[in-house]
């Protein structure tokens, strides 16, 4: 019988810097995750962490980690040939039939870009999935600029508004998030659009009451968080909200539901 919280070895096939602060492993496994689901990685005796799939294709999963604890200083350690171990895919990720044949507009910020990063992949590599791509992308500053590749793909497939909150750099706007998001004309959707925000609580609470002074009804806005997960199959309760467990429900939510889970 197979045990749902058992990690298994799986072989890293490379690790490429982002960031001093981010780095993204690529682990073969013919594990094939939905967009938006999550994997529990873990090195035994060091600890377990859910992290989001940033990437996924034939033979391996991509993650992109942020170095903040005792875990991922371990994690950072390990080069090409070393063993992760993993379990999963868990929770619910992004309603894909939903969104298929609609415009999308996305707002990520920071290691926010991660969760939706195979939706927007998919987006570039099936040009008839969505109507059209309306994203914005959002960094603290230059250092902290995360899939620069993939970055610059999007800018060339989707209009897109790339942002630093505190900095100036050519091509990129200043400012946060929230004030770009009146830029898009909504009204041109004729009401088939879905609205995308993947980022830090704050930012996520602050860009969805923008979208709502846009005129975006709550129904049409889904986001992504990682609330305090820790089993992730909703056995020890770290990350329940009154009687929703985010492991189990999420980390995707309509925002009609997310609007009482954000901190």
């Amino acid at each position: 019988m197979n045990n749902p919280v058992m990690p298994k070895p799986y072989t890293i096939l490379d690790v490429f810097k982002e960031t001093d602060m981010e780095y993204t492993f690529k682990v073969a496994t013919d594990i094939v995750p939905a967009h938006g689901q999550f994997m529990q990685l873990s090195i035994p005796k060091i600890g377990e962490a859910p992290i989001s799939v940033s990437s996924f294709g034939d033979g391996y999963m991509e993650f992109t980690i942020r170095a903040v604890g005792k875990l991922t200083d371990k994690l950072f350690s390990l080069q090409p040939g070393d063993t992760l171990f993993m379990r999963g895919p868990y929770g619910k990720g992004w309603p894909i039939e939903q969104f298929a044949g609609k415009h999308l507009v996305v707002i990520a910020g920071g290691t926010g870009v991660a969760p939706v990063r195979s939706l927007l992949n998919k987006c570039c590599d099936e040009p008839g999935f969505a109507k059209s791509v309306h994203l914005i992308c959002g960094f603290k500053n230059a250092e902290s600029i995360l899939f620069k590749k993939d970055l610059e793909r999007w800018k060339e497939n989707f209009e897109a508004i790339y942002t630093l909150d505190n900095e100036t750099i050519p091509c990129w706007q200043c400012g946060l998030v929230t004030q770009f998001i009146p830029d898009f004309n909504y009204d041109s959707f004729d009401g088939e659009y879905e609205v995308i925000i993947v980022g830090p609580p704050a930012m996520m609470h602050f860009s969805a009451l923008k979208c709502m002074t846009c005129g975006i009804p709550e129904e049409k806005v889904w986001v992504s968080f990682e609330r305090k997960m820790s089993c992730a199959v909703g056995k020890c309760g770290h990350c329940r909200i009154d009687e929703t467990y985010v492991c189990l429900e999420g980390p995707v939510f309509n925002y009609t539901v997310a609007k009482n889970l954000l901190d």
